[in-house]
């Protein structure tokens, strides 16, 4: 470190000169090193996500019905719905809206 005290301007610009085409090269070689290991790890990371089947969900029927409008239903799963809150804000009972399979299923059967 003391030698590049004492150096004069000159030498310093010439060292300069010689160390800033070798520091380049080196900077370059470990970017694209380092673009391949990042290329390398991205393509690792999409072969994984499409090799992967998510696996089917069954069907899951309804079990509640807004008797005001039968077409809202809700399987019970997921958020409670708006029409079922307020009803249940209103002192309601959630038993009060569950569909009833056995009318449902003859209903199926005779159509």
């Amino acid at each position: 470190m003391n030698d590049l005290k004492s150096m004069s301007t000159d030498k310093l610009w010439k060292l300069y000169d010689e160390v800033v085409p070798i520091l380049g090269r080196k900077i370059a070689t470990e970017k694209a090193e380092l673009e391949a290991r990042l290329r390398k790890l991205e393509g690792a990371g999409e072969g994984a996500r499409t090799d992967r089947v998510r696996r089917p969900y069954p069907v899951v029927l309804p079990k509640y019905q807004n008797p005001k409008n039968p077409a809202e239903t809700w399987s019970g799963r997921g958020k409670t719905p708006r029409w079922l809150k307020t009803q249940l804000r209103a002192g309601k009972k959630l038993n009060n809206f569950l569909i009833d399979r056995a009318s449902v299923q003859k209903r199926r059967r005779s159509a």
